[in-house]
């Protein structure tokens, strides 16, 4: 059995940033919304997910994404995700796109969070 989601934390500028690689999806989604949640919940309103190097994502992980966002939301944070091809295309078959603050590099998102 593979792993279906890798990812690595770094904190910059007051700022959690989750970079992930490899698919977003049914198998993956537990694991990753209880983590990142247990970070907004624990100690940071200001999240960056770098879903850049994402090869697949499907309706359970856009679902995650939108449970985190609301989180986030209610704590008065900001998340900021950076997306690829592929990711914004899925994002933006389901209307999300604005919903979730899509970002083409890290540097933007950087640039935008508060």
């Amino acid at each position: 059995m593979t792993v279906s989601l890798r990812g690595t934390r770094e904190v910059r500028n007051n700022c959690q940033i989750f970079h992930l690689l490899g698919q977003l999806d049914a198998f993956s989604e537990p694991t990753f919304q209880k983590v990142i949640l247990s970070y907004v919940k624990e100690t940071a309103n200001k999240i960056i997910l770098d879903l850049s190097q994402i090869d697949f994502i499907d309706s359970s992980g856009l679902g995650a994404l939108v449970r985190i966002a609301k989180q986030v939301s209610t704590m008065k944070g900001d998340l900021q995700i950076v997306s690829n091809a592929r990711v914004t295309q899925t994002v933006k078959m389901v209307r999300l796109e604005k919903f979730l603050k899509l970002k083409n590099s890290l540097d933007e998102a950087l640039k935008d969070i508060s």
